[in-house]
């Protein structure tokens, strides 16, 4: 009977601490996961979190990115100009080709549409604010990125990021 009691104490301590950590978040997301509405990825010093919202009294869903003390403060916006009606499931996930995408009702809302190629892709939200999309494989995060948010800026500016005359066109920094 104590051995019973036991095992089932160890049980749910376990599960109690991968719930808390699933909860807590972390700023990483794996190609095998996806984000769905009410998950978010927070970044490390937990200063950012990223998921998906509805501002006001919208019934659309966005991605972005806001500040953790105060969520009403978002800095981006992925999907800005294609939202997700309320009534759909959507998620976020790594692509099988390396690209991260906004999928509703099996359609592809919004994607990075990156040309880079990588092995192992993982996204991951900096404490900067930057969300990037870097090779997992690669020996440092500035070679093997990919994709950031920091070049596609909505209409906030954060310490970091860099002007650029046209990123798509292989603009310069200015």
């Amino acid at each position: 009977m104590v051995c019973f009691q036991l095992n089932a104490l160890l049980c749910a301590l376990f599960l109690s601490i991968n719930f808390l950590e699933f909860c807590v978040g972390v700023d990483t997301l794996l190609p095998n996961q996806t984000i769905v509405v009410g998950q978010t990825l927070m970044s490390e010093s937990q200063v950012f979190e990223m998921g998906f919202f509805s501002p006001g009294n919208s019934r659309n869903r966005y991605l972005g990115i806001w500040y953790i003390s105060t969520p009403d403060v978002v800095v981006w916006v992925a999907n800005r100009d294609e939202p997700v009606p309320d009534s759909g499931e959507v998620l976020l996930a790594i692509a099988g080709n390396g690209d991260l995408v906004i999928s509703s009702a099996g359609r592809v809302v919004w994607s990075t549409n990156s040309s880079g190629v990588a092995a192992s892709p993982v996204l991951q939200l900096l404490d900067t604010g930057n969300l990037v999309l870097v090779d997992g494989e690669s020996e440092s995060s500035a070679q093997g990125c990919i994709w950031q948010s920091f070049d596609y800026p909505t209409d906030t500016w954060l310490p970091g990021m860099r002007m650029v005359d046209d990123i798509d066109a292989g603009g310069k920094s200015i």
